[in-house]
């Protein structure tokens, strides 16, 4: 505890012998230690009057929280069980149901559910609200509390009970717990065009999605006209690996660099020789749930004008967080220490990606009528003092597309199960260069 006791008083003639930029440093160190007797003061008093004995272990970690809540939505505190999660999310394989979500107003709130887990497959949505597992209603639940509940022995089940606007009734899905493993890429070819669908940025999605364009190239062959990269829903992760995936369709020059506090503060990673796509044509698919790592990668490719990003305007994450262990075993802080910004300089915070092309996800008509959150949302986020420019690969067209008048039955009838995709699909076969390709390999 820091007292007034060891604060000096000295006389005025001695403070006129202060430089001016010490006596307010001085000040300033002043306030700070009457701040922390304050802290200190409200600790005493509740753990001696509150209504029931609190341990001092759960007070300090509230003010902590409490701290590193009050500077933006991503910097928070890390117990043991924290990091347990975090391990797990970045490793790549652990039990439940296979949802990000995150907490809104008290209400846990579904960011995406992973591909090919029980929650994708009983068909939750980005944006769903949880009310209830198992009956049990969920508000005011931290969000650890609310995700230790939806995991669980693989093989044993849970009801979960969502609010979705547009539903005139909670849904509930019953669901069984599974050893998620996730699959970070996942390849596909439709007609001459190969598909590579990214849905994390854990640490084995670099090495996958160079698996996936050699599995591609394989597959097609001399056919092969381009690749579509899918970030949707994606919510980003691992920087390192989103330099990697940036790299494997890039020749040379930077991806992204990252920007702390001081001016002198910036770190710049670029691209090795070599694009393994051997630069053909490349549509990046992105929509409101594709964030901070899934930014870098289509920012990069933006940027560069090697690819077009097609869809809805992305989350708008532009910030960097870096965790620092703490002198107690097994915790540490998730603190926000730099902003990244895109090879032409841009910041995505709060604005994101703005695609080249705007198409509505006509497919889902869920999806397309709901309103999403994004960061500019979330209370406290970080300001962006640098607007992005308008400055898309493709020039925009005032005239609505005729296309986009299509119905989710009139495209289902047509056999377009993802209008997105579909689009996309059909901008590679009318770009494909005319010119031979040749492959890359490092």
């Amino acid at each position: 505890m820091l007292s007034n006791r060891w604060k000096i008083a000295l006389p005025l003639a001695a403070l006129a012998l202060i430089p001016a930029s010490a006596a307010v440093n001085a000040a300033a160190e002043s306030d700070t230690y009457k701040q922390l007797d304050t802290l200190m003061d409200v600790f005493e008093r509740v753990r001696t009057d509150y209504v029931d004995k609190v341990d001092d272990k759960t007070l300090i970690e509230g003010a902590i929280n409490g701290m590193l809540a009050s500077l933006d939505p991503h910097s928070g505190y890390l117990d043991a069980r924290d990091f347990g999660n975090m391990r797990q999310t970045t490793d790549g394989e652990y039990g439940g149901l296979g949802l990000t979500v995150s907490t809104e107003e008290g209400a846990v709130k579904v960011i995406a559910p992973t591909d090919d887990t029980p929650a994708a497959r009983a068909g939750l949505k980005p944006g769903d609200y949880i009310t209830h597992l198992d009956g049990e209603l969920l508000y005011g639940l931290t969000l650890n509390d609310a995700v230790d509940k939806m995991r669980g022995a693989p093989g044993t089940t849970i009801k979960i009970t969502v609010v979705r606007e547009g539903s005139p009734k909670p849904i509930d899905y019953t669901l069984k717990r599974e050893v998620i493993q996730i699959r970070p890429v996942k390849s596909d070819v439709k007609g001459t065009v190969g598909v590579i669908r990214i849905s994390a940025f854990n640490k084995k999605t670099g090495d996958a999605t160079r698996a996936a364009v050699a599995d591609i190239e394989k597959k097609l062959g001399p056919k092969l006209t381009g690749f579509v990269i899918d970030l949707r829903s994606n919510p980003g992760g691992l920087l390192d690996q989103a330099i990697e995936v940036s790299d494997v369709f890039l020749d040379r020059g930077e991806i992204v660099s990252q920007r702390g506090r001081a001016k002198t503060d910036i770190q710049r990673y670029y691209a090795r020789a070599g694009d393994l796509t051997g630069g053909r044509p490349i549509v990046v698919l992105v929509d409101e749930g594709s964030a901070s790592a899934s930014e870098i990668v289509a920012g990069a490719l933006q940027d560069h004008r090697r690819a077009v990003v097609l869809g809805a305007r992305s989350f708008g994450k532009g910030s960097v967080q870096t965790l620092l262990p703490l002198s107690t075993e097994g915790t540490g802080i998730r603190l926000t220490t730099a902003r990244y910004f895109t090879p032409a300089g841009r910041s995505v915070q709060e604005g994101g990606i703005e695609p080249d092309i705007t198409v509505p996800q006509l497919s889902d008509a869920v999806v397309r009528d709901r309103p999403r959150l994004r960061e500019a949302d979330l209370r406290r986020h970080l300001v962006n003092e640098i607007k992005a420019t308008d400055d898309k690969l493709v020039e925009a067209d005032a005239k609505p597309d005729p296309r986009f008048t299509e119905t989710a039955e009139s495209l289902k009838k047509a056999g377009i199960l993802d209008y997105q995709l579909d689009y996309a699909v059909k901008l590679i076969g009318r770009t494909a260069m005319a010119a031979p390709v040749q492959t890359a390999s490092r």
